[in-house]
Parts: structure tokens; C-alpha cells; sequence
């Protein structure tokens, strides 16, 4: 039986499924039925799990909710989405009251004290408000749902929106071939079930918002295939440490992000831990700098592995941390079931070397479309293929390299400029954390360079020293023209800096979209 842990309590597997089955007959009672959403607006708690495979034992979709959104933004994701119900942990009700319609029903999780102490959250602002209908007092209503259970369907993730309006990806129930094929992807990614490490004898943690896609989808693997788990009501590097010491973790899905914050832990916190027990950690959802990567793996060892794919299209490529010394900055070979191609504006597919626009796919798990925008999903398919929108190229020996975001791509005085390139040289310079390059109007060039430099901390460069760096490295078209610092940008859910937030001042009277 697992053990599922959050701070100093634990419940093992046989209880949390008991409150999963009170929470599929609480909401059968609402009057929920297959096909229709649950929307779980939850920190990291042992309450994602029941309201979410709870609604899953019924057909019913859970639809991932970012509580870092707005009024306007959380109104547009319930009423896009049609959820009937809304599960939300009480300190993040008030934000969005005014944004939830009238016949959606509230259901407010009491915050735990894991997560108070781990947002500083007062106890005025996790109070239950007056008339609420609270969580445990619900779940507790209900006898255990005994009907057998429906097919599970996937968790409806709203995409990032780097333009526009974020889309909500949708996948038809499965079929136990499809879930099998979606397992073979999972069991590669993270490193344990099928030919991979048994999953009785694996500990896992969750350390990114269960909102976002990937620890969605690891967190929910882990425990369906009966994993020990750890939850993390909030990163934080050392604390990490301190758990994979402490339940002897083995296997962990990371974003580049949390590398960075690692690596900047003082060098006698570093050797404090007893690390020994990891044998699998997985990263992806974001580009990772070189020399970060080329630090974890001489601390961790040679088990750090990243994998590369979409919500859209499932994950596609893999690669070992052998395989990425020897191809640096690789993304990994395609994996097996899954198609990548390479192709050129005309949909040519181009040889190896030569940069284009990825497409890929993993075959048997099933079609995805945008709820509600069938003319998206269309655009989002290419020749029985998905595009998630990143510019790339193969070597010689199938390797998968990426470049960029298509939409990402500058085009000044004609020539086509990534800035995956320039910021991949640009982490290079000791004196940057972390960086972020992309196009602002110029009346001349019709776009020019410009970089958003996040200095380490204690570190001071000037624009003149960051462009003299960047000229001994790229071309000097690619030079930024504009270098501005922020101690702390703007990021999204997967860690990677919110470009679109940074480029919108500049843009705003331009005439021209973003």
C-alpha cells in the first residue's frame, strides 16, 4: 500500500482512495455525469487528488485551474470550460468570487497548514467564508461510490496562451489501448513501471503546481501505479533536499527553474544532504541552459534525463544524461511510438541540419482538440501531426534540437533571428541568472533585439558588458539593441519568463500585434 506525504502527515493509499470514492458519490448526488468538468482551483494537497480522480471514477473531467489567475482570466476558463462545479481552496475564493457564475457549484477546501506556512498565508485569509460549503463536511456526507468506475479521462490543461486567449486541450476518454500507450510514454518519462524501475519500490514528490500539465500528469501516474508520494505544497531548493534525505526519494519531474535555485544553495547546504537515493530525475517544459545542466549532472550524477513534448502532442523525445554530454543541448531521439518531423513553410519535410518547424506525435493515445475551437485545432494539425510551435532540427545521428518558438522568431531587416540562440550564449555570462530575448518595433529593421537580463544575485553588469559578451559569441545582427534588468521577471507556470508580458509595453501603440 503507498504512503502519500504532505509535511509531517501521511495517509496511505487505501484512505485517500476511500475519500476518492466519497467524493465520486458526492458528486454523482450533484448530478455530475461523463463528459461533464470539475474545475480544481488547489494548491499542492491531498484534496487534488480526491476531487480529481474522485470526478474521474465518473467520467468527469477535472479541469486544471491556475489560482494565479485573474478575475477576468477565471471567469473566461470556467465559462469556456462549462465546469458545474468548482473545488478551490479558500484563501484563493475571494480573488475570484466575481468571477464564478451562479449556477456553478462552490465546494472550498479548508487550507492545510502545510500550505499556509509555505505562502505565508495569514489565518484571516484562509477563513472558511460565512455560508461556505467546506470540503471534509461534504466529503464526509457521502457514503464511498460502489458503482464500478468509468473509464478515467485526462485532466482538461489550459495552455499558457503566448498569444491570446489560453485554449483548454481536450482528449476523448480513453480506450484501455490508448491509456496503455499513454503509459509506455509516462513509464519513459519518468523512469519507473513497464521495463523501468517497479513502481511498490519507487518514491516520488510533486514539486510543481498540479495546475501545470506536467506535474498534472506525474503526480497523477505516480498514483495510479501506486508510488510512495511526497508533496510539496511549494518548491523551495533546500527543503527539497531535505525530503529526498528524509523519505529516501528516488524519481523526481523538475523544470529548469528549480535547477537554477539549486545550484545557487550555498556549497555547505549542497553536501548537508544524503542524496544517494535518487536514481531518476526527469526535466522538461523548458529550455535549461548548458552549463546548468552540466552542473547538476556533476552533483546528481549521470540520472539526470530530460524529455521533450506538448500537452497537445504528448512527449516525444527523450534523452539520457550520456546521451546529452555527448549531444549538448539536445532534446533527445524520438521516442518509440512517437513521429517527429521537420518541415519547411511549404510543408516540406528538410534533411538533417536544417532548421524548421517541429511536428510530431504519439501514435495510439489518442486525438486531442481545443475545447470549443475546432478552427485552432485544425491549425494545430499538419499532416496527421501536431505543431506545438517550436523551431528545430535534427543532426546526423536523430537528434532533436530546438531553436525556438515559431511565434518567438524576430525578423529584423529581413533576417529570421531565434532568440533561443542568443539567450542560450547569454546564460553563459556569469553574471546572468536568467535571461529572455525578443523582437521590439524599429521603424527601420521592422524589429529589433532586445534582452531581459535577471543578474545572479550580488552581481551588478551594465548593458555595455552584456553586448560586449554576446559579441564574442553570435553575429553582431543579433546583438541586442535594447538590454533592460529585472531582479525578478515575470515567469509562467513551467518556470520559463512570461515573454509575452515583456514585449507587450512595446508594443502597445504600435499597430502591430504581438
Amino acid at each position: 500500500m503507498a504512503t502519500i506525504w504532505l509535511g509531517e502527515r501521511r495517509r496511505e493509499s487505501g484512505e485517500l482512495d476511500r475519500r476518492i470514492a466519497q467524493a465520486a458519490a458526492g458528486f454523482a448526488a450533484l448530478g455530475l455525469k461523463a463528459g461533464d468538468g470539475v474545475a480544481l482551483c488547489l494548491r499542492n494537497d491531498y484534496a487534488f487528488y480526491e476531487a480529481g480522480i474522485g470526478a474521474g471514477r465518473l467520467g468527469v473531467y477535472a479541469v486544471a485551474m491556475n489560482w494565479h489567475y485573474t478575475v477576468d482570466e477565471a471567469a473566461y476558463l470556467l465559462r469556456d470550460s462549462g465546469a458545474k462545479v468548482l473545488v478551490i481552496h479558500a484563501d484563493l475564493l475571494a480573488p475570484i468570487r466575481e468571477a464564478i457564475p451562479p449556477e456553478v457549484k462552490v465546494l472550498v477546501v479548508a487550507v492545510p497548514p502545510e500550505v499556509r506556512a509555505a505562502y505565508g498565508l495569514s489565518p484571516e485569509a484562509c477563513a472558511l467564508p460565512e455560508g461556505a460549503i467546506e470540503w471534509d463536511r461534504w466529503l464526509d456526507g457521502f457514503a464511498p461510490h460502489t458503482a464500478p468506475p468509468q473509464p478515467m479521462p485526462s485532466a482538461i490543461i489550459y495552455t499558457s496562451g503566448t498569444t491570446g486567449r489560453p485554449k483548454g486541450v481536450r482528449r476523448p476518454t480513453p480506450t484501455p489501448e490508448q491509456r496503455a500507450a499513454a503509459d509506455r510514454v509516462f513509464q519513459r518519462s519518468y523512469g519507473f513501471g513497464g521495463e523501468f524501475d517497479d513502481p511498490a519500490m519507487v518514491v516520488t514528490a510533486i514539486v510543481g503546481p498540479v495546475y501545470h500539465s506536467a506535474p498534472n500528469a506525474h503526480a497523477n501516474y505516480a498514483y495510479r501505479m501506486g508510488a510512495d508520494v511526497v508533496i510539496m505544497p511549494r518548491f523551495d531548493a533546500e527543503e527539497l533536499l531535505r525530503l529526498v534525505e528524509r523519505h529516501r526519494i528516488t524519481h523526481l519531474n523538475m523544470v529548469p527553474i528549480m535547477f537554477n535555485r539549486l545550484l545557487r544553495l550555498a556549497d555547505d547546504v549542497k553536501r548537508r544532504y544524503d542524496l544517494s537515493s535518487l536514481r531518476f530525475v526527469a526535466h522538461a517544459a523548458a529550455p535549461v541552459s548548458p552549463p546548468v545542466k552540466r552542473a547538476m549532472i556533476e552533483w546528481w550524477g549521470p540520472i539526470v534525463n530530460e524529455y521533450y513534448g506538448s500537452t497537445e502532442m504528448s512527449n516525444v523525445a527523450f534523452c539520457t544524461a550520456q546521451e546529452w554530454l555527448a549531444h549538448p543541448g539536445t532534446v533527445g531521439r524520438v521516442v518509440p511510438g512517437a513521429e517527429v518531423r521537420i518541415i519547411d513553410d511549404q510543408g516540406r519535410e528538410l534533411p538533417p541540419g536544417e532548421i524548421g518547424e517541429v511536428i510530431g506525435r504519439v501514435h495510439g493515445v489518442g486525438e486531442f482538440a481545443y475545447h470549443a475551437d475546432p478552427e485552432k485545432t485544425r491549425r494545430a494539425q499538419k499532416q496527421g501531426l501536431v505543431s506545438p510551435g517550436d523551431v528545430g532540427y535534427f543532426d546526423e545521428d536523430g537528434y532533436l534540437y530546438l531553436c525556438d518558438r515559431s511565434n518567438d522568431m524576430i525578423i529584423s531587416g529581413g533576417v529570421n533571428i531565434y532568440p533561443a540562440q542568443i539567450e542560450a550564449q547569454l546564460q553563459r555570462m556569469p553574471e546572468v541568472a536568467d535571461c529572455a530575448v525578443f523582437g521590439i518595433p524599429d521603424e527601420e529593421y521592422g524589429e529589433a533585439v532586445c534582452a531581459v537580463v535577471q543578474p545572479q544575485p550580488g552581481c551588478d553588469p551594465t548593458a555595455a558588458e552584456v553586448r560586449s559578451f554576446l559579441r564574442q559569441h553570435v553575429a553582431g545582427y543579433m546583438v541586442p539593441r535594447l538590454v533592460e534588468f529585472l531582479a525578478e521577471p515575470p515567469r509562467e507556470d513551467s518556470g520559463k519568463i512570461f515573454k509575452r508580458k515583456l514585449r507587450q509595453p512595446h508594443w502597445e501603440g504600435a499597430g502591430r500585434s504581438i
